[in-house]
């Protein structure tokens, strides 16, 4: 359990330059506080001690602003920015290597008793407020712009951005660390009216010249 703390504190050393030393960690990154004490509610839920562990969550809600359910999986090197506002349901699945900001919320969209939550791959980053919604699945390495509303299965290495999120492109992860160089998403919106102009114009060429054929003005 040490070793796994040590490995959280690194890792927002790696992933926060505003980091500057360990008692400004410890006391000042309410997403830390939030995963070790999720890990705890965790263990708790799996050995079916659950009214407590809900009791504890609520705790951790109440001293960080950050949500998790008990039930909800998360891997090595989980990574809060900030963290107010982030909720993640009880059937969630989250990798290793994630890094998600403030005011993501990771839901449901059933009432039923079953998968309800997104399972989130390797080495992916969420964007400010981003709503990821029902069993679908986020691939390895992709990104999710700030403010999006994912409703579909999210391919490896690819961004995503928009209301409902769309396929922005594809990018490299190196060293496996995060592309946090938010402000370079493309937009698909624009890249499809880029696409529209180039067309309109080239038919707006083409008319003209059957009109220069035919004689008409």
């Amino acid at each position: 359990m040490f070793k796994r703390m040590v490995e959280d504190i690194r890792t927002v050393f790696e992933r926060d330059p505003a980091a500057k030393g360990y008692f400004e960690v410890l006391l000042c990154y309410p997403g830390l506080k939030a995963i070790w004490m999720h890990r705890t509610t965790n263990y708790l839920w799996r050995k079916k001690i659950r009214l407590f562990a809900r009791v504890l969550s609520q705790v951790n809600r109440f001293f960080t602003g950050i949500e998790i359910h008990p039930g909800a999986v998360i891997g090595k090197k989980f990574f809060i920015d900030h963290g107010s506002g982030v909720v993640i349901g009880e059937t969630a699945e989250i990798g290793d290597d994630v890094t998600i900001y403030q005011g993501v919320v990771i839901g449901g969209v059933s009432s039923e008793k079953k998968k309800r939550h997104a399972t989130i791959g390797n080495e992916v980053v969420i964007g400010a407020g981003s709503i990821i919604l029902g069993p679908i699945t986020v691939g390895d390495c992709a990104k999710i712009g700030a403010n999006s509303v994912v409703l579909k299965n999210v391919k490896a290495y690819t961004t995503v951005v928009g209301i409902p999120a769309r396929e922005a492109g594809k990018h490299i992860v190196k060293d496996h660390l995060p592309d946090l160089d938010h402000q370079k998403i493309m937009d698909p919106v624009k890249n499809i009216l880029d696409e529209l102009k180039v067309k309109i114009s080239q038919l707006e060429k083409e008319i003209a010249a059957l009109k220069k054929m035919s004689g008409l003005k």
